[in-house]
């Protein structure tokens, strides 16, 4: 088995734990903004640590950043923030499970992504895979008797955008670790993460400074519960970002579905809600998708 291979399956894992953890926070009396800042605030610091003593021990200093390298490290940190914020705001709509499923149109988007920014394509059968995904989404999202409004509700478009810019953050990140002049794919994902969680820092502060004065406070106060997330955060980025160092975007987001399989049993296990035959229904078809997607590639 491939090391990219193990390497997202582990960070799956992990990813799932965070959202579980990150949940939570919302019973602490944490806003949005506050339960998202928390996924970063502790993650820099240790992402830097991380870099710094890698750098160390393999004998190299910082390598060039150039201007393209920012702008891919501020496009995904941005979008990755705004993906954060709505993923969290989905969890007191929906179900655990259908709301990171939600977020699983990423894998169907990330591939138009990849081949527009970073040229890595889709060949044609796999375009079938993104409309069995597609019709997943559809399926999952509650019919008009439920919920007296449209086919396509708030949930679903919520969680639609939130996969599209997790995607634009997966193509970024990928974009960012193939500009470090480092031959190392460990040394330069560990590096494009630690200016990347040190840059959404800075940006949240910003943020909740501006719009939350004290949520910042909160969420420090509360650092039994949110160093954690913070930990968990960052490893399950540390997984990512090399992962993207090894493989192109769309074949490592299409493999982290099996955060659908995680969420699922982290839906019914832990937080014993119930998922219904319509929306297990919508997820088979995502998963089907994931196997077009990595069959075709």
């Amino acid at each position: 088995m491939e090391l990219w291979v193990v390497i997202t399956l582990a960070a799956g894992a992990v990813q799932t734990l965070r959202f579980m953890l990150q949940k939570r926070l919302k019973g602490l009396g944490l806003s949005t903004g506050g339960a998202t800042f928390s996924r970063f605030v502790y993650a820099a610091p240790i992402a830097c640590a991380g870099a710094a003593v890698l750098l160390a021990v393999q004998g190299h200093g910082l390598p060039g950043m150039g201007a393209r390298f920012w702008a891919f490290v501020v496009v995904g940190g941005l979008t990755q923030i705004v993906a954060t914020f709505l993923t969290v705001a989905l969890f007191s709509l929906r179900s655990f499970a259908v709301g990171i499923a939600f977020t699983k149109t990423e894998t169907v988007q990330v591939a138009v992504l990849s081949a527009l920014i970073l040229a890595e394509r889709v060949p044609a059968a796999g375009w079938i895979a993104i409309l069995i995904g597609t019709c997943g989404v559809l399926l999952m999202s509650p019919p008009p008797r439920e919920t007296g409004g449209p086919m396509l509700g708030r949930a679903v478009l919520m969680g639609v955008a939130a996969g599209g810019l997790f995607g634009l953050s997966a193509v970024g990140y990928r974009g960012a670790t193939q500009e470090l002049a480092l031959d190392d794919a460990f040394a330069r994902a560990v590096v494009a993460l630690a200016c990347v969680t040190s840059f959404q820092t800075l940006a949240m502060v910003g943020w909740l400074v501006w719009r939350e004065p004290g949520e910042i406070t909160r969420v420090l106060r509360s650092w039994r519960a949110t160093l954690p997330v913070g930990i968990t955060g960052v490893l399950g980025s540390a997984g990512w970002f090399v992962a993207f160092a090894l493989q192109n975007a769309a074949y490592v987001r299409s493999l982290a579905q099996v955060e659908l399989i995680y969420s699922l049993l982290a839906s019914v296990l832990v937080f014993h809600e119930r998922v219904s035959k319509r929306e297990i229904a919508g997820i088979a078809l995502l998963a089907l998708s994931i196997i077009g997607i990595v069959s075709f590639g």
